[in-house]
């Protein structure tokens, strides 16, 4: 349902200035089409793939980032229990478990309706957003996954901060 029937015409490839950003940053992507990209980022905890995929009946720039993590079936409950834990605290983009996959992956969108142009600092927010997100919550992950410990166990490994590095 329209309120407004808006026909703008688009300038940029929202997909382009993703790549350009890839590219400046070093990392490798793959280009499979005009809507979609995927890259390979080193995080301190582990690799990032993320996926960005134009979806132009949304108009929205749909990112999905993975970490290499597999969640077996026996732990599922309690990281469904952490996503919720952690959800809660999320201010933009959101944690799912994709259950075929066995995977935690963090997705966000950038809505760009009505020929909205997506600039470099907002696609570069996108994108750090992502990654920070992962950064911050992969040790909680991992502490389910791995050590068996419970989702509350996990948040707290990821509410305590340091200062500086040893």
């Amino acid at each position: 349902m329209a309120l407004i029937d808006v026909d703008a015409e688009r300038h940029g490839h929202p997909v382009d200035m993703i790549e350009r950003i890839a590219t400046l940053n070093d990392w490798s992507f793959d280009r499979s089409d005009d809507d979609e990209i995927t890259i390979s980022v080193d995080g301190s905890w582990s690799d990032y793939h993320v996926s960005l995929t134009w979806m132009d009946d949304l108009e929205s720039l749909h990112l999905a980032c993975a970490f290499d993590l597999k969640v077996p079936d026996r732990r599922k409950v309690e990281i469904l229990q952490l996503l919720t834990l952690v959800n809660e605290q999320m201010w933009l983009g959101h944690f799912d478990l994709w259950s075929k996959e066995g995977v935690v992956v963090y997705r966000h969108s950038l809505l760009l309706t009505g020929g909205a142009e997506a600039s470099a600092p907002q696609c570069e927010a996108l994108l750090q957003g992502a990654l920070e997100a992962c950064e911050r919550h992969y040790q909680a992950f991992q502490f389910v996954v791995w050590a068996g410990k419970s989702a509350e166990e996990a948040m707290q490994v990821v509410a305590f901060e340091t200062a500086g590095e040893a």
